[in-house]
């Protein structure tokens, strides 16, 4: 193995979601969740060979002054991966990332239903959460496909780099890749809303600006679609506020209560006796309750909201779990791992259920 051809290629051929090089080290691949080493180490010629395959003159002077270079990659032949050039204890490294060119659907993904509604807003913020490698950017897509064929929109995305590439179909796309088509993503928020969008995807909020940005747009009828690091809804929210100063937040919770569509939190849970992994989800939908627990900054409360809203649409980790527990598509001791509360989770297993009251009784 000796290009870079091939070091993708076989990340294709194995369904590995990334692949880790760094210099005098063995080739990484992720598969399933799993790190699997191969026999082949680069060398400091070859990876840099692998950088002047990727990047271009400028990205090559950004990397070297600032020592991270995000960008996109397509290989003929093998796909597109994102990729990631960085520097660590003086040597580079470079993470691929396999984006998929076919956008699966809810119903392939195992995504809940109640996406399709949530898929259907005309205005507000909806946010997409969990942790690198959750399947924040598959989900997204999965509900920019389904505006694309059964809304008739002017959608902009904002990204960095530009993962899944939409083909117009019911809807028109524009997509902005940030140090190529634009310097940021706060600047790009901005001049999108001078561009008749109806929907703006932004790839990942990483900033009060762009959050402020956001809130604008939805406040102005506009729906944003963004994601943001954060493993569940009640830390989303605390996440966005801990942006702005102590003296800012009652307004911009506020502008939550009034704006927020949904948060949904997402999870990968290994698919029971076989490869691949299924996504766990907790779903929050701004209903009145809910907008008025962020309001009135009873966060600790949104719990209890979402594990009683089941009738609107919504779910926790642990209802998420028993589905797929009692469907057969995953283990229990992998739903107990995965479980925040695996107590309550052993609990319905055995058909025995908290009320939704932080007091509540048992319901057998």
């Amino acid at each position: 193995m000796t290009s870079l051809h091939e070091v993708l290629k076989i990340a294709v051929e194995n369904n590995a979601s990334d692949i880790h090089v760094k210099e005098n080290s063995p080739v990484f691949y992720r598969i399933d969740g799993t790190m699997i080493g191969c026999d082949f180490t680069a060398s400091h010629e070859l990876i840099y060979t692998f950088i002047d395959q990727v990047a271009n003159a400028k990205q090559k002077e950004a990397l070297e002054s600032t020592g991270d270079l995000d960008l996109s990659h397509r290989e003929d032949e093998v796909g597109r991966f994102r990729v990631n050039i960085h520097r660590q204890r003086g040597l580079i490294g470079i993470t691929f990332r396999w984006v998929k060119s076919e956008i699966l659907n809810f119903e392939q993904l195992g995504l809940p239903a109640a996406l399709t509604e949530i898929s259907k807003a005309k205005r507000g913020i909806i946010i997409i959460t969990g942790t690198t490698g959750s399947g924040k950017s598959t989900t997204m897509a999965a509900i920019l496909q389904y505006i694309n064929t059964y809304r008739q929109e002017h959608v902009i995305t904002i990204e960095d780099p530009i993962e899944f590439e939409f083909e117009d179909a019911s809807s028109v796309f524009e997509q902005r890749e940030v140090g190529l088509d634009t310097d940021s993503f706060a600047g790009a928020l901005k001049h999108a809303l001078r561009q008749d969008p109806d929907i703006i995807m932004v790839g990942e909020m990483r900033d009060r600006i762009s959050f402020e940005a956001a809130l604008q747009a939805a406040d102005t009828g506009h729906l944003v679609i963004t994601t943001l690091h954060a493993s569940n809804a009640a830390q989303t929210i605390t996440r966005i506020l801990d942006m702005f100063e102590k003296n800012e937040q009652d307004a911009i919770r506020e502008a939550l209560a009034t704006n927020l569509c949904a948060v949904i939190s997402q999870r990968l849970a290994p698919l029971a006796g076989g490869s691949g992994r299924a996504p766990v989800n907790e779903i929050m939908i701004n209903t009145p309750i809910v907008g008025k627990l962020i309001q009135e900054d009873r966060l600790e409360k949104l719990g209890a909201a979402i594990q009683g809203g089941q009738g609107d649409g919504m779910m926790n980790f642990n209802q998420c779990l028993l589905e797929l527990v009692n469907s057969g598509k995953v283990d229990r001791l992998d739903a107990l791992a995965i479980s925040d509360n695996p107590e309550g989770l052993k609990m319905n297993f055995e058909g025995i259920f908290l009320s939704a009251d932080a007091g509540g009784g048992l319901v057998g």
